[in-house]
């Protein structure tokens, strides 16, 4: 795998870059994941303060161990957050055989020390970078906000060695889509005032 970005500008990995959900079994190495983790760091940052750290997990007992923690999780935060009302869209959240990050071997959880109001905001523009520099590399990527309450468990954060201190705020899963994911639309930019 290459670790040269040079190829790909910024503005066609901005608009390459899809939501992958069908991942091939390789394993990104470690040199790769170092490489996107260089990537995030070099997001903006309030006040130069950087609070982002990060969690790379590749142990597939694991992954299913965080799967398996997160779906009722997530069930219950749906439905109290009145999320698929009346729709589908959480079934598949019941089948013991779905895995919430899509059989993909990488998640990357940055998670955000308590440092001031803007720790949230640092951590996704670091999010955004890793995605970038993913597709630059020819990965998949994507978000998995459904594992954000098992991420912030008790047991998990133990399991995984995050300290109480820290907040889990972006996992991304990580690795060489399946298939070509299709482009979604987008709406036109909504511009409210230019004065």
């Amino acid at each position: 795998m290459t670790t040269s970005m040079a190829g790909m500008s910024v503005v066609d990995a901005i608009y390459s870059r899809r939501s992958v959900r069908s991942y091939t079994p390789q394993r990104i190495d470690e040199s790769t994941i170092r490489t996107l983790l260089a990537a995030a760091v070099q997001a903006p940052t309030a006040v130069h303060e950087e609070p982002w750290v990060f969690v790379v997990v590749q142990d597939s007992a694991t992954l299913k161990r965080i799967s398996d923690h997160a779906k009722p999780l997530f069930i219950e935060e749906a439905h109290r957050a009145h999320i698929d009302s009346g729709g589908h869209a959480l079934d598949h959240f019941v089948s013991p055989d779905f895995n919430i990050f899509y059989d993909a071997g990488t998640l990357v959880v940055i998670c955000g020390r308590p440092m001031g109001p803007f720790v949230v905001a640092d951590c996704w523009l670091a999010a955004e970078n890793l995605m970038l520099a993913a597709e630059a590399l020819g990965l998949g990527t994507c978000v998995i906000g459904s594992a954000v309450p098992a991420l912030n468990a008790g047991e998990i954060r133990a399991e995984l060695g995050i300290p109480q201190e820290l907040s889990v705020i972006a996992p991304i899963i990580v690795g060489m889509p399946r298939v070509q994911t299709p482009a979604t639309t987008r709406r036109e930019p909504e511009v409210i005032a230019w004065k």
